[in-house]
């Protein structure tokens, strides 16, 4: 099964986020754990987001549609970068919020977190405030490469003992979880897998 990223649209303020029936997954983290790297491996294609040097450097909304199987990837404007100044913060916050609150068909949070460090505490915090709202996680790994075979095994239990779900191991370099990732995502979706596997994306 073919899958293709495709950006649709960015959203800079509420009134611009997107209100459409297809199912929604959420892509949200902390400013430098890789989500534009992710969201280019899960894609094939190295350009798709921009990856900047600078951590906290999205500040938009960003609706990706996933084709064939109609539902969208939404990437979430990065957290927890000190430099931001405090009405930045104020404001991605307030857009977060509200996106995870109103959306009526935001069907689950993916939360990534970086495989290196120990449970953070703002990790931790948007992991309760999306159980408020009812909002079922997906914790996804990243970085996983640069850590021991022990290291993964032992990050991915500490999240599962704390999230009561087990996270996906990934690396966008290596691309370790990619497929295990979009079969994640596509059944969080409730879009059904009919032909037993997932291929890894085309590039259109």
């Amino acid at each position: 099964m073919a899958v293709s990223l495709i950006l649709e649209t960015t959203a800079y303020t509420l009134d611009q986020l997107l209100a459409v029936p297809e199912a929604q997954i959420a892509l949200a983290g902390r400013s430098n754990v890789g989500k534009s790297s992710l969201i280019n491996a899960l894609a094939g294609r190295k350009k798709l987001a921009k990856v900047s040097a600078t951590p906290g450097k999205t500040r938009s909304v960003n609706f990706y549609k996933v084709e064939p199987q109609n539902f969208y990837l939404v990437d979430l404007p990065g957290y927890g970068y000190a430099r931001a100044s405090h009405e930045e913060r104020r404001k991605w916050a307030k857009l977060l919020e509200h996106y995870l609150t109103d959306c009526k068909t935001l069907k689950t949070l993916a939360l990534l977190l970086d495989c290196r460090l120990p449970p953070q505490k703002i990790d931790l915090e948007l992991a309760s405030f999306a159980r408020t709202c009812r909002l079922p996680l997906l914790p996804v790994l990243t970085k996983a490469d640069k850590c021991s075979q022990r290291e993964r095994s032992s990050r991915q239990k500490e999240w599962q003992d704390l999230l009561a779900v087990k996270p996906v191991l990934t690396s966008s370099s290596s691309r370790l979880g990619m497929e295990e990732l979009w079969r994640a995502l596509i059944a969080a979706a409730d879009i059904a897998i009919t032909d037993g596997a997932t291929a890894p994306a085309t590039v259109e």
